[in-house]
C-alpha cells in the first residue's frame, strides 16, 4: 500500500455518499486535501479507479464491505460520519492496515436532549393528553391519565453509559428521578464521578426500572438484545427509550407484544430495526391511532442526532479526524 502525500503535496479524500458537492465543511476541516465524491464502483473500471487513488474515506450510510476494502490500495484511513461504525467491515480494514475511526462526540447533547424530552413526555403522559384531549365530551378533565405517579418515585435505567448516557444523566438529576445505571465497559468510579447508582447485572436494571433508555452502540454482543426475553424480565408497566440504534430491538413484533401485553407502558423510539420502517401491525396502528395505542407510542425519524450546529461538528469532526492522522500522524477514535 502506498503511503504519504502526492506530489503536488496533497491528499486524496473520498465521499462516499449523502454529502453533496462541493463539500464545503470538509474542505474547512482539510484544507489540505482534494476531494472526489466516489460513484458506485460496479458501475465501471472508472468508477472503480476513483476508489484505489483514495487516501482516506469518509463514509456515511454506504456499506463499505470486503469488496470495497480490496479496491483501497492507498487508503490509510477511513472515517465514519457518525458513531455507529457497523457498516463498515471492521476487520478488512484491519487486514489492509487501514485504520477505521468513528465520530462519537458531534452530537451528543442533541440525542440526549432528545431522549430526555422522550422520557419526560411519557413520564407526565404529554402525548397521551394530546391525543385524549382531543375528543373530550364531558368536561376538560375528563381523560385524566392514570396511574400517574410522582417523579421523584420513579426508577431511570440507563443501558450505556458513555458519552450520551453521561449527558443524559445529567439532565435527568434535577427531575428527581433515582437513577441507575449498567455499563460493563465504564471504569469503575465513573458512577461516582457522574452522579449515579451503578449496577453490575442487567438483569437488576430491568427489575429495577420504570423507565429504561439505551445508549449503547451496535455490536454483536447488542443486536437484537431487546427481545421478548428482554422486555419479559422488565418491571411490568415500565417504559421504554431508544435513541441509539434501531437493531437493538430484535423486532417490532416483541415491542407490540409488550405493549398489547401491558408488560410496557408505554414506548418512544427515534430509531427502528427497518428505516422507514416495513408494513407492520404495530406500525399501522400507531398510524391509525388505534385506541389500545393511543399516546403510548411515541416514534421519530431518527432525527435525535439533529441541529444545524451538530450536523455541521459531525461533518467538520469526521473530515479533521483524517486530516489529523494523515498530517499530524495524530489518530483519535479508532475503533478496529
Amino acid at each position: 500500500m502506498e503511503s504519504g502525500p502526492r506530489a503536488d503535496n496533497s491528499w486524496l479524500v473520498g465521499i462516499t455518499d449523502r454529502v453533496p458537492p462541493p463539500g464545503d465543511i470538509e474542505r474547512e476541516a482539510f484544507p489540505e486535501a482534494e476531494f472526489v465524491f466516489l460513484r458506485d464502483w460496479r458501475e465501471g473500471p472508472e468508477a472503480a479507479a476513483e476508489w484505489k487513488k483514495v487516501d482516506a474515506l469518509l463514509v456515511w450510510h454506504r456499506r463499505i464491505d470486503r469488496q470495497e476494502v480490496e479496491l483501497l490500495d492507498r487508503c490509510r484511513i477511513a472515517v465514519r460520519y457518525g458513531v455507529g461504525y457497523d457498516v463498515m467491515d471492521l476487520e478488512a480494514l484491519a487486514a489492509r492496515n487501514i485504520h477505521a475511526c468513528n465520530t462519537p462526540d458531534y452530537g451528543t447533547e442533541e440525542v440526549a436532549d432528545t431522549a430526555a424530552a422522550m422520557i419526560m413526555a411519557l413520564q407526565r403522559k404529554i402525548v397521551s393528553y394530546d391525543r385524549a384531549c382531543r375528543s373530550y365530551s364531558r368536561g376538560w378533565q375528563e381523560n385524566m391519565q392514570k396511574p400517574l405517579e410522582r417523579t421523584s418515585e420513579r426508577t431511570l435505567g440507563v443501558i450505556g453509559v458513555g458519552r450520551i448516557g453521561t449527558a443524559l444523566i445529567n439532565r435527568m438529576k434535577p427531575f428527581g428521578f433515582r437513577i441507575i445505571g449498567y455499563d460493563p465497559y465504564q471504569v469503575s468510579g465513573h458512577e461516582k464521578a457522574v452522579g449515579y447508582s451503578r449496577v453490575h447485572l442487567i438483569e437488576e436494571l430491568l427489575a429495577l426500572s420504570d423507565m429504561i433508555t439505551f445508549h449503547c452502540p451496535l455490536t454483536e454482543e447488542t443486536r437484537g438484545m431487546v427481545d421478548e426475553r428482554m422486555l419479559g424480565q422488565m418491571k411490568p408497566g415500565a417504559s421504554l427509550v431508544n435513541t441509539a440504534r434501531g437493531k437493538i430491538v430484535k423486532d417490532l413484533d416483541c415491542i407490540e407484544g409488550a405493549l398489547r401485553s401491558g408488560r410496557l407502558a408505554s414506548a418512544a423510539l427515534d430509531v427502528l430495526p427497518d428505516e422507514p420502517p416495513r408494513d407492520h401491525s404495530l406500525i399501522r396502528a400507531w398510524r391509525n391511532d388505534d385506541e389500545w395505542l393511543r399516546g403510548r407510542l411515541l416514534i421519530n425519524p431518527h432525527t435525535a442526532f439533529y441541529s444545524e450546529r451538530g450536523f455541521y461538528e459531525m461533518r467538520y469532526k469526521a473530515a479533521e479526524t483524517a486530516r489529523m492522522y494523515l498530517v499530524m500522524g495524530r489518530l483519535r477514535s479508532r475503533v478496529n
